[in-house]
């Protein structure tokens, strides 16, 4: 529950510290007294949108922080899981926002995004507002109140992802039939373009090895003339081996007499000799392995020409000629196994469509069933409220097809019928102001309980009512204070009177500034207040006696 509530430098409000207790908690005052400035500061500490006119006048800054003292097993701790709150200890959400641009939001100290503090706030307490009504006035929102009410979160989940998953294989399908349905229109070219490319053949790599091909055989002969000189050049008067042999011949017939001076030249004619050996074998060798064929250019340029021209046909590089012939082959084989592929999609559609409406109509059984029994609980609070001749329906219509949704198959929507025997209808339509506000306190009632929320606050829901109806919506809130803490913000004595706890909220002007305070009465003062609300600006002692009767039940 909510334990305890400071309020710094928020609008009209300088310093304030509110400690709650369970039960029903009440908060009256006149009107304009700032009791709308209290809701929105504890809104701001939920994780509402951060306003920046919220900041009192002349302050930098201003700061809500709430107190939580929450059982172990609230679902809030899972969503806490990452920044290691432990169970047990108070739950402290604080948010602070500046004049200048931008809030902090944090949890037990800890900075925490505005989003996860917003989903945290939701599950810690549920305001009631003075505008609340148009929500549940609102058929559009009337199936998400009723799922809300089931607990049917997990089944809708599961709906939900169905209903995806049905979608995205009809469009899977739908697209298969458009790309069928283009490529057999193509059928024809398609043919062409494969028998033409397959044809050809092209391999991976080839266009770089036709050219270093085609460059050898265009030099050939210019490599075979340099060659003839090199071998003319070493044979031509006798040739250079002739000359080796003649002057090494020459120094063996003088190189006893020498006296070793004369070895290091004859191993370099020796070594001469087998180089120049060597290079006129190497010659010959070449020359021998040297392609002359002018057909066998002729051939790779005729392969390297019809590569490069069917790249320019296709607007593509000649090492991307393979994949294209591949891209074509898949698609003629789509072509021609169409039939078996739009089979086999279809058949995942058929199948994705009944896992849909299997599970739809399961959820959707569950809401008549849960249906009835909102039902019967809120004509229950009715009873109470002075509208125990009225009815309360609410309707579970299944949608033609083209309506369904990832939300189901169903449209709900609340009906009543304030008269034995007349028509139900719309609420907006049905029933009077007065009425109205009393089946809203009852649906807010029955759908609270199914709530996580351990802190309710209702705003002014008893307006348009009084007198005994006024006496049973305050018997209804304390009867529903008995399982949760509920605060209310009331214009009625009745209601007022029926709290356990009282704060009156009053605006103050000191040296030219307006304040507004929030102070906890104590019996006397309690009684004071009521018999304020009772009479008006002259409490007479009438006026304080009806107060104590309302006080004492």
């Amino acid at each position: 529950m909510l334990e305890k509530l400071s309020i710094r430098n928020i609008v009209l409000i300088d310093r304030l510290d509110l400690a709650f207790e369970r039960g029903l908690c009440v908060l009256t005052g006149e009107t304009g007294a700032g009791k709308s400035i209290l809701l929105d500061s504890l809104a701001l500490a939920l994780g509402v949108r951060a306003d920046l006119s919220l900041v009192r006048k002349g302050e930098e800054k201003g700061s809500v922080t709430a107190e939580f003292s929450l059982p172990d097993s609230h679902p809030v701790f899972e969503l806490l899981e990452d920044i290691e709150i432990a169970k047990g200890e108070p739950l402290i959400l604080r948010r602070v926002v500046h004049r200048d641009g931008g809030s902090r939001a944090t949890i037990n100290d800890q900075s925490v995004s505005a989003s996860l503090m917003r989903s945290v706030g939701e599950q810690l307490v549920e305001i009631h507002g003075q505008n609340a009504e148009r929500g549940l006035l609102d058929a559009k929102g009337h199936r998400l109140l009723l799922d809300q009410y089931a607990r049917l979160e997990k089944p809708v989940t599961a709906v939900s992802l169905l209903y995806h998953d049905m979608r995205a294989a009809q469009e899977a399908l739908e697209a298969a039939k458009r790309e069928i349905e283009q490529a057999r229109i193509d059928e024809e070219y398609l043919r062409h373009v494969t028998a033409e490319l397959g044809e050809l053949a092209p391999v991976e790599g080839e266009e770089e090895q036709l050219a270093v091909e085609r460059s050898n055989l265009m030099h050939a002969e210019k490599i075979a003339e340099a060659l003839r000189d090199a071998e003319k050049a070493l044979t031509d008067n006798g040739g250079i081996e002739n000359k080796l042999r003649t002057a090494t011949r020459a120094i063996e017939r003088v190189v006893e007499k020498a006296a070793g001076k004369l070895d290091p030249v004859l191993e370099g004619l020796e070594r001469a000799a087998i180089e120049m050996a060597e290079a006129q074998n190497t010659i010959n060798m070449v020359a021998n392995d040297l392609d002359m064929d002018p057909a066998g250019l002729e051939a790779i340029e005729e392969r390297l020409f019809a590569l490069r021209a069917a790249a320019r046909k296709h607007k593509c590089e000649v090492a991307g000629l393979p994949a294209l012939l591949k891209a074509f082959e898949d698609k003629l084989k789509a072509v021609e196994q169409s039939d078996v592929e739009l089979q086999r999609l279809a058949e995942v559609a058929k199948a994705a469509r009944e896992a849909y409406i299997v599970a739809a109509k399961d959820l959707s059984a569950k809401r008549l069933t849960s249906g009835a029994k909102m039902d019967a609980a809120v004509i229950q609070e009715l009873g109470p409220l002075k509208l125990g001749s009225a009815q309360f329906t609410t309707l579970v219509q299944e949608l033609e097809e083209e309506n369904w949704g990832p939300g189901g198959i169903n449209r709900v929507e609340f009906l009543v019928a304030t008269n034995p025997g007349s028509a139900a209808g719309p609420l907006i339509k049905i029933a009077s102001g007065g009425e109205l506000s009393r089946f809203m306190l009852a649906l807010k009632v029955v759908l609270a309980q199914s709530g996580s929320a351990p802190t309710l606050i209702f705003d002014e829901v008893d307006r348009g009512v009084g007198g005994a109806t006024a006496d049973a919506v305050g018997d209804r809130l304390r009867r529903l204070a008995e399982t949760l803490q509920v605060l209310v913000v009331t214009h009625s004595p009745q209601v007022a009177a029926a709290g356990g706890a009282h704060w009156n909220i009053r605006k103050k002007d000191v040296a030219e500034n307006t304040f507004t305070s929030v102070d906890r009465l104590d019996p006397a003062e309690r009684q004071e207040e009521i018999a304020r609300m009772l009479s008006g600006a002259k409490i007479t002692e009438e006026a304080r006696a009806a107060a104590q009767s309302l006080i004492q039940g």
